[in-house]
């Protein structure tokens, strides 16, 4: 063998080598492919709440406290990080609505606790400490030591859950990446995940709370978002035929049944960049949720969303335009007695749209009345 085709071969051998050990081992990007405990939080002296008949349950997704910031990936802008001023400046204004909502349970996506973007803030403590929410779960779905692009740097971003009774157990799911995807694409991207908590309400101790956030991008014909919902939907059954009450909510990055504008949102700003490339196209998704209002109630009943959408709109990534869909829901088995997309001050009192790109939904659940329909 001549000794510069030996050498080749000996640096492309090291280089598959040092690939397996970083794809294994968590180096570089942690894995999460199987069930492991969540993190858990909760401020020093904190005493749980009395007991309460009904919960307000809040779910948001606070785009790691980015407010209306324009950054480079939703083609608006070319902001990369935050100052940590700035951070500061946007959870604070998000800990102002979450205090005016005065939630029980919190649902958050897209929450950061270590990340360069925004100045390694640790979003989990820094709301459980200021919100009332004393005690708190996080799951990651982004955990990445140094991402190359842009030097973004290390992200470490997910899903949590805020409560004002102890949880005292919790744990994440891992769901399925896309499949058409690239491995060396995949091995960088986010892990989505189930996070699930249980909190033993004192007049209810069989009450579990889940928090997801599922794919945004799928191309087609990818149907990772699919599985991912059934996965959530198998998921849900198995509790209820336990007879616990739980509640199921997060971005679920599709719309509900009978959604009349399904593709060609004003957003798209992508498109400017590259004309063959469609954020959102909901069209084969339509029916997807429908096994969800079937068999289980949503805080915003069906047929209230369908006799007027535009009131119930929770998401758009133009800055300069308006709710233009919703991805964001509250399920259970339970009762609803109120459901409300805080889009505005005409609708939840305090104005929202400059907070984040998806607005918070906000419904009262009976806790007294046995699980089940």
């Amino acid at each position: 063998m001549r000794p510069w085709l030996r050498i080749t071969l000996g640096i492309v051998g090291v280089l598959l080598i040092l690939t397996v050990v970083v794809w294994k081992t968590d180096l570089w990007v942690v894995q999460y492919e199987e069930p492991v405990p969540a993190w858990p939080y909760a401020r020093p002296g904190a005493v749980p709440a009395p007991p309460k008949d009904t919960l307000t349950i809040m779910t948001w997704n606070i785009k790691f406290g980015g407010a209306r910031i324009d950054f480079f990936f939703d083609c608006y802008g070319d902001r990369v990080w935050m100052t940590k001023e700035e951070v500061l400046h946007n959870l604070d204004g998000l800990l102002r609505k979450i205090r005016q909502v005065n939630p029980d349970i919190l649902l958050v996506q897209e929450l950061d606790i270590g990340s360069k973007r925004s100045a390694y803030v640790d979003m989990l403590r820094y709301i459980a400490d200021s919100s009332g929410l004393s005690y708190a779960v996080y799951a990651s779905q982004w955990h990445v030591r140094y991402l190359p692009k842009k030097d973004l740097g290390p992200i470490n971003s997910g899903n949590a859950i805020f409560s004002r009774w102890p949880i005292d157990t919790a744990y994440r799911i891992p769901l399925p990446l896309v499949a058409a995807y690239p491995w060396w694409y995949r091995f960088f991207y986010l892990r989505r995940n189930l996070l699930v908590a249980h909190i033993p309400l004192p007049n209810r101790p069989d009450f579990w709370v889940i928090n997801t956030h599922l794919e945004a991008y799928v191309p087609e014909p990818d149907s990772t978002r699919y599985f991912q919902l059934r996965i959530l939907e198998r998921f849900l059954d198995s509790l209820t035929a336990a007879g616990a009450l739980w509640v199921a909510g997060g971005d679920f990055n599709t719309v509900p049944p009978g959604t009349k504008k399904l593709k060609d949102f004003d957003d798209n700003a992508c498109k400017d960049v590259d004309p063959t490339f469609v954020a959102d196209d909901y069209t084969r998704e339509v029916e997807w949720l429908v096994p969800f209002y079937k068999k289980f109630h949503e805080a915003i009943p069906l047929e209230v969303y369908q006799a007027r959408e535009q009131d119930f709109y929770s998401h758009t990534v133009n800055s300069r335009g308006w709710w233009n869909r919703r991805l964001d829901y509250l399920f259970s088995n339970g009762i609803w007695v109120e459901g409300l997309v805080h889009q505005d001050s005409t609708k939840g009192g305090l104005e929202t749209f400059s907070l984040s790109d998806h607005a918070p939904v906000v419904g009262r659940l009976v806790v007294t009345s046995p699980a089940g329909r």
